[in-house]
């Protein structure tokens, strides 16, 4: 007779995986520290030295299969990371992009694609980053007008994408393209492929966007212009992408929850320092209701939204459909991640704009969010449509 593990032992054993991630993690946050991060975006440069020692650790093999040349572990440990970082001043957008490229390629890919666009991410030795968003389409994913040909034995892309995280540092983009045009299918999720580009495949121009987000990896556009791809480029079976793509995506969702979460609570515990030792009229300013209960407000929110996060993160590793969680995490993460970088400008006062503190400087970041990689208004959609069944809005 089998006897099913206790909640309590399901518990400890989740909070167990997140414990010893964010241990490991502890260590590269302090050999690297936020001023090593902001040296890397005053010099525009990717920070390699912390990839590569993440890589050395095994972190970036989170949730790759040993048999892939990963460290095992799942969509939890993979968050327990991204959180980790945050939490420690050091997010970085390529671990989001990296998590949601490897998705669909280990799930669908050959061996042989396996060896040659995952395996090595997980040392560090290669990037891969993802591009889907394009001027014209923007949410609306499934209106992309980036084109990939059949030609004999390759495929031919041309078209763009925008707001690409990376693009400069990737070695391969996970491209998501039309190989048939919308009018020609019968569903718009139809006719949608995924390709691996190598990044120097002649064809290929960057264009750098003028985004003022404080992180090491740059905002691009991207232009494909008769970019020759190899067979083995396609990711799957042609014209079967989007549920290739969406797969990935829910991961992304939880990777940009979990550098939502890592950042409020990094914003937060500059916001409690400064209101601790801040005393204009003689006495800690943090002893006011008005900064105490806005401190602690966001502190309640930050920790709802991090169950929301690890209990949909449990529910992929289990196999389980967890979109609606997924969603969910996004949303409230985001949310709590914006109000607690609010509460800490409130306590800072002036000083909160002065650069020197460091607070201002990661206001986009965390304002980001609640944008990307997905708006809070189409995930507000999501929830109204398929969790509470009310007819589609949009």
């Amino acid at each position: 007779m089998s006897v099913s593990p206790s909640s309590d032992t399901v518990v400890e054993s989740l909070a167990s995986r997140i414990r010893t991630v964010q241990e490991a993690t502890r260590g590269i946050s302090e050999r690297y520290p936020r001023s090593y991060i902001l040296e890397c975006i005053k010099d525009d440069r990717f920070p390699e030295e912390m990839w590569l020692a993440m890589g050395e650790q095994g972190l970036l093999g989170l949730s790759v299969p040993e048999a892939c040349g990963g460290s095992g572990g799942g969509v939890v440990e993979i968050v327990a990371l991204g959180e980790a970082l945050a939490l420690g001043g050091v997010p970085t957008l390529f671990l989001v992009v990296t998590g949601l490229s490897r998705v669909p390629i280990i799930r669908h890919g050959t061996d042989r694609q396996i060896a040659r666009f995952v395996t090595p991410t997980c040392d560090g030795s290669v990037k891969l980053c993802f591009a889907i968003t394009e001027p014209n389409a923007g949410t609306n994913s499934f209106n992309m007008s980036t084109f990939a040909r059949r030609e004999g034995e390759e495929w031919v892309l041309n078209g763009q994408k925008v707001f690409i995280s990376g693009a400069r540092d990737a070695d391969y983009m996970l491209v998501i393209a039309r190989t048939q045009k919308a009018s020609e299918v019968k569903h718009r999720t139809e006719g949608m492929s995924l390709f691996v580009v190598d990044m120097k495949s002649p064809g290929i121009q960057l264009h750098l966007l003028n985004v003022q987000v404080e992180t090491a990896e740059r905002q691009y556009q991207v232009f494909f212009d008769d970019v020759r791809l190899p067979a083995e480029a396609l990711i799957g079976a042609a014209g079967k992408g989007a549920k290739l793509m969406f797969e990935g995506l829910n991961s992304e969702r939880l990777l940009a929850a979990s550098a939502a979460l890592g950042l409020g609570d990094y914003v937060l515990k500059k916001a409690v320092a400064y209101a601790q030792v801040r005393q204009p009229f003689g006495k800690p300013i943090g002893s006011y209701q008005a900064l105490q209960h806005r401190l602690a407000l966001a502190k309640a929110e930050l920790e709802a939204a991090r169950l929301m996060t690890y209990d949909a993160a449990a529910r992929f590793d289990a196999g389980e459909d967890a979109g609606a969680q997924a969603n969910m995490a996004k949303l409230l993460a985001s949310r709590a991640a914006a109000a607690a970088m609010d509460a800490a400008i409130q306590t800072h006062g002036g000083y909160a704009f002065d650069r020197d503190y460091d607070l201002i400087t990661l206001w986009p970041m965390i304002r980001l969010m609640e944008i990307a990689p997905i708006n809070n208004e189409m995930l507000l959609n999501y929830i109204g449509e398929h969790v509470l069944g009310l007819p589609k809005s949009y």
